[in-house]
């Protein structure tokens, strides 16, 4: 089938960009997104003409670096999704398609396609994203020593230890979009993950930026970020369990000053 792209294109952070036209000919229904953006660049590369930059690895919903805008929404016409997991046979032939960089999330364009995420790794660094303990240098560590859990409490935290930080959810967020001073999705996902973990003693560091003003307390429960997550992660879920929590810490500080937990 024939495609009709408007693809966005950007020098740097720097300069202006614009959506500027291309035609994609003999595309595969069995393609993915990002084959079909890596047989434009070919043509493109042949003609003598600049190839359109934008992020992949693994390409196997894996790595979580190839998230795109397409036709407005941060997944494509399949909800939950990464690009290279879209397949062109979600498309129709004659079809125009709009593929843009996440340029109005609060993620500057670096180039084209690409955007910079340190906005992302920053916050997801405050929220400690891995095991804490202050017993390490005491426990016995070696065979027959580790810190062990049952399933049931694996189980507790499987589901939100499942994201792969495309940032999907930064991308549909609402509130992000308009203030990216909120600590966003993936990282209180990432949070609670960690504050679930049996092994785990570092609940107390996590809340004082968490529940902060930039934290859960931003969030006002649009949903999109479950809706868009490849993973299943449910994010929204994440972010009202804290909720509670926190509101549970309040009411113990209150009525059990000697003792919140």
């Amino acid at each position: 089938m024939r495609l009709n792209l408007r693809i966005w294109r950007q020098v740097n952070r720097d300069t202006r960009g614009r959506l500027e036209d291309y035609s994609a000919a003999d595309v595969s229904p069995d393609m993915s997104f990002l084959e079909m953006l890596d047989v434009v660049n070919e043509g493109l590369v042949r003609s003598g003409q600049e190839a359109i930059a934008f992020d992949s690895d693994c390409r196997e919903g894996i790595c979580g670096t190839c998230g795109l805008m397409v036709n407005g929404i941060a997944h494509g016409p399949d909800r939950g999704t990464t690009v290279c997991q879209l397949h062109m046979r979600r498309f129709k032939d004659g079809d125009t398609i709009v593929i843009e960089p996440w340029r109005a999330r609060a993620f500057p364009v670096v180039r084209d396609l690409i955007v910079d995420i340190e906005d992302f790794m920053h916050k997801l660094t405050e929220v400690k994203p891995y095991i804490i303990r202050d017993d390490l240098e005491a426990a016995p560590i070696g065979f027959g020593h580790e810190f062990r859990q049952t399933p049931e409490q694996v189980e507790d935290y499987k589901q939100f230890g499942m994201c792969i930080n495309c940032m999907l959810c930064y991308a549909a967020c609402p509130v992000y979009g308009m203030e990216n001073r909120f600590l966003g999705p993936a990282a209180i996902a990432l949070a609670h993950r960690y504050n679930m973990d049996s092994r785990d003693q570092g609940r107390d560091d996590r809340m004082s930026f968490v529940a902060s003003s930039e934290g859960i307390w931003e969030c006002t429960f649009v949903g999109e970020c479950s809706v868009v997550c490849p993973k299943n992660v449910d994010p929204a879920a994440a972010i009202q369990r804290t909720k509670l929590a926190t509101t549970n810490d309040w009411f113990k500080s209150v009525l059990m000053p000697w003792g919140r937990r």
